[in-house]
């Protein structure tokens, strides 16, 4: 993903400048605790740009979380994990670089949409569900990954493809919430870890001789 971890976002227009501010300050401040002045201080652009572009605040919150599924969609579809010949080996190289991507600050990264929504969701339903098409909308994508290799070792279950999917985004958001709660991004690798453990044994476990 053109992932944005620095305060200091590409020039370019002065939406795009204000999007990619917020990735990286939302990140690092809460939605609640970032401000306008927060964002256009990190844009370079003035409040009289900010609000051209975004009416309120909640607008931004929407469109911040659109263009990290933009971004991120990007960044994810030309990861190396796709390379592997072997379905579950996509899968859980798919793990593996998760666990890569943890690096640096916190804010560097944690989550958007995983950060706005545990805010939000109760007080702003359109930043509530623009954040979960990006989560959810991101587990779809390994769906026909895991489900070939269901397919490839004979597993039939009471799990599907989907379900693991989402879990896994469980445990990668959890991972986020711990790190943060401990200040210490080894517990997040320590959750990809057991993640990687977890659907081994699964797969494992239930394949059906």
């Amino acid at each position: 993903m053109s992932r944005t971890t620095k305060h200091n976002p590409e020039r370019g227009d002065a939406r795009t400048r204000l999007l990619d501010a917020a990735l990286c300050v939302i990140r690092a401040k809460g939605f609640a605790g970032t401000s306008v002045d927060d964002l256009c201080r990190a844009a370079g652009v003035t409040k009289g740009a900010y609000f051209h572009h975004f009416k309120s605040k909640d607008a931004l919150g929407v469109a911040a979380a659109q263009h990290w599924a933009e971004t991120t969609t990007a960044f994810f579809a030309g990861a190396p994990y796709h390379a592997a010949e072997d379905a579950l080996d996509r899968v859980l190289a798919y793990v593996a670089f998760r666990r890569s991507i943890i690096a640096g600050e916190l804010a560097d990264f944690t989550c958007l949409v995983g950060t706005m929504v545990q805010e939000v969701y109760a007080t702003s339903p359109t930043i509530r569900d623009a954040c979960g098409a990006s989560i959810f909308g991101h587990a779809e994508t390994l769906e026909a990954d895991i489900a070939a290799a269901m397919r490839d070792r004979g597993i039939s279950a009471d799990w599907t493809a989907a379900s693991l999917a989402r879990h896994m985004q469980t445990v990668t958001q959890g991972a986020f919430v711990l790190a943060k709660a401990g200040n210490d991004p080894a517990l997040a690798h320590e959750a990809l870890d057991h993640l990687d453990r977890y659907t081994r044994l699964l797969f494992d476990c239930t394949h059906k001789e």
